[in-house]
């Protein structure tokens, strides 16, 4: 009798059809603009059509517009809150007081969520169009893109001590600053996030992004003229930005001073010497004493002072620097869902 098989039947398994798994969808780039905004409720609405018009011709990629209104007394805000309401690519952040440019161009940074981010003013002076050279830039590989100004229209005065401003700070610092630039740039994602932990409240933004590094490259523009509204840096706010910078970047002015000194020392050993060579070689000529001596005084008085006066912008960056103050207060961020 033929011996039965009686191992388990292992039933026939038909591999399963497998589904090829679904490519990811590509992701976007995101792009946000870091826009400070002060009293400029006249201009505020055509920038931004100007912007979104430029932006609008670049669909590849996803854009957020940061606003800072730096504690305007004006309009703008409410402005700003109908573009907000309007437009959902538009996040406002509002100060509970005026802390200043530089301050309003660290708070946008801080918000500020994209791929890259770019700092620009609302005045139109910077034309919007511009802004995407810089990112074509930025996609070729550069961390920091700076828009140099190629020509600008404003007064004589203006473009000729800016001319002279920024060629004495990069002669006197070791920070290579680039010539004609302003804060209108292009930051990396990694260069912003960097970038956010400089806390100083003395500000110079554009000194800061220079010494950082990375691969950087310009673009180069002409700068229109200011669309409506008038400056928001009179001559007192560029000087207060220009001492900034230097005593930012350079002991130069401390420098000066020893320097200063030594002029002075030489210059009384000179009079010393002219004074006793009279007394003794020409004792029939009479020395004015007293139109000499005030010359002395005044000059030895006025040196002190602006020796006083170097030293103290110095020691006042020092004393603000220890009281440890947030460096703005944020009153409401409209518009966005506020994630940071």
């Amino acid at each position: 009798m033929p011996q039965q098989d009686i191992r388990p039947r292992i039933p026939d398994v038909v591999p399963a059809r497998l589904t090829p798994p679904e490519p990811e969808p590509v992701r976007r780039s995101l792009v946000s603009y870091v826009l400070p905004v002060y009293n400029e409720e006249d201009g505020i609405r055509a920038f931004h059509a100007e912007l979104v018009t430029a932006l609008g011709g670049r669909p590849e990629l996803d854009f957020e517009l940061v606003y800072v209104n730096d504690g305007s007394g004006d309009g703008s805000l409410t402005i700003l809150k109908d573009l907000a309401k309007n437009d959902e690519r538009v996040r406002v952040v509002d100060f509970a007081r005026n802390f200043g440019h530089q301050i309003a161009i660290t708070a946008g940074l801080d918000a500020a969520r994209g791929d890259a981010v770019i700092v620009m003013d609302t005045d139109l002076q910077d034309p919007p169009r511009v802004s995407l050279e810089l990112v074509d830039v930025w996609r070729e590989g550069a961390e920091i893109v700076h828009a140099r100004r190629r020509s600008r229209q404003d007064t004589a005065f203006k473009r000729a001590t800016a001319h002279l401003y920024y060629r004495v700070l990069r002669s006197s610092t070791d920070v290579d600053i680039p010539l004609d630039t302003g804060d209108f740039r292009l930051l990396d994602r990694r260069v912003a996030d960097e970038l956010r932990k400089y806390r100083e409240r003395s500000r110079f933004v554009r000194g800061i992004v220079a010494s950082m590094g990375y691969r950087q490259a310009e673009v180069a523009f002409d700068r229109d003229e200011r669309f409506a509204g008038e400056t928001k840096y009179p001559l007192r706010k560029m000087a207060r930005l220009a001492i900034d910078g230097m005593t930012s970047f350079s002991t130069a002015p401390l420098k000066m001073i020893t320097r200063l000194g030594f002029m002075v020392l030489a210059l009384s050993l000179l009079g010393i010497v002219y004074a006793l060579a009279m007394k003794f070689f020409r004792p029939d000529i009479t020395v004015s004493g007293w139109t000499m001596m005030m010359c002395v005084v005044l000059f030895l008085g006025g040196t002190q002072m602006l020796s006083l006066g170097v030293i103290g912008a110095y020691v006042g960056r020092i004393y603000s620097e220890a009281q440890g103050r947030p460096l703005y207060l944020v009153r409401d961020v409209i518009g966005g869902d506020g994630e940071r």
